[in-house]
């Protein structure tokens, strides 16, 4: 089965550097949507399936800690599996995050075995 991904963050550089890391770490992709902050982000899963979403933290509009709480408000969202990958790593933002039901959590920059390893687990699936 191939996976619809959507990379969040404000810089294009790292979703086409995550796109290309997705690309290199055998995860079987389907699509990959991406947008500059949670607010476009909201916009592509109102029109689109969404099997696997990457967040950054730190975005302009709304940002992921807003992103959050509007996809957890949701409830044909509710379940979406979140990866966050931020530069940001303090203990209370990844306990916030964690209370808001991300299931993983990555330290930019990421290599592809961290990505296929994240999505294994937040998809519950073998490589």
């Amino acid at each position: 089965m191939a996976y619809n991904i959507l990379l969040v963050d404000d810089s294009s550089i790292i979703r086409k550097m995550l796109t290309k890391t997705l690309g290199l770490s055998g995860v079987p992709v389907k699509a990959v949507f991406e947008a500059e902050n949670g607010q476009q982000a909201l916009e592509v899963l109102d029109k689109t399936w969404i099997d696997v979403i990457f967040l950054d933290i730190n975005m302009p509009v709304m940002n992921g800690i807003e992103f959050m709480h509007a996809l957890r408000d949701h409830p044909e969202f509710i379940a979406t599996p979140v990866i966050v990958i931020s530069t940001e790593g303090s203990r209370v933002r990844k306990a916030e995050l964690a209370d808001m039901d991300v299931k993983a959590y990555l330290r930019k920059p990421v290599s592809p075995e961290q990505i296929a390893d994240a999505v294994q687990t937040v998809l519950n699936v073998g490589r």
